[in-house]
């Protein structure tokens, strides 16, 4: 199984575990010149960006240490971009979700809600 495969088997599960909490999903892989962000999904109080990191068992880091600084700041302009072309109402959120799986089975979902936020960064929502 490629990384790909294995990535994207990830985000599928995590896009049907945030549906199932009632939240709408509204773009996958939305891109920037720059940055991407896997997942954006909407409930009635916040829009999520929502990066999945889709890991072996027993990896040796961890997804939310994947998402590093530099990551996250790429998370933040693409998702500033993202919220120019398409305004509305919502709190902007950025959650982790760390998918856990083994010959294409789902073990675990590790989903961190809020994992970080834009402080330190020059971009107001």
């Amino acid at each position: 199984m490629t990384r790909y495969e294995t990535g994207r088997i990830g985000e599928d599960a995590v896009c049907v575990y945030l549906e199932n909490l009632g939240y709408e999903i509204i773009v996958r892989n939305y891109r920037i010149k720059g940055g991407e962000i896997d997942i954006i999904a909407r409930n009635d109080e916040y829009t999520a960006f929502v990066e999945v990191k889709s890991r072996k068992p027993n990896a040796l880091v961890s997804g939310l240490e994947a998402v590093n600084k530099r990551k996250q700041a790429l998370i933040i302009k693409t998702a500033a971009d993202f919220c120019c072309k398409n305004p509305d109402t919502l709190q902007p959120r950025f959650d982790i979700a760390e998918v856990t799986v083994d010959n294409g089975k789902i073990l675990s979902i590790d989903y961190i809600f809020n994992a970080y936020d834009t402080t330190g960064y020059n971009f107001i929502f």
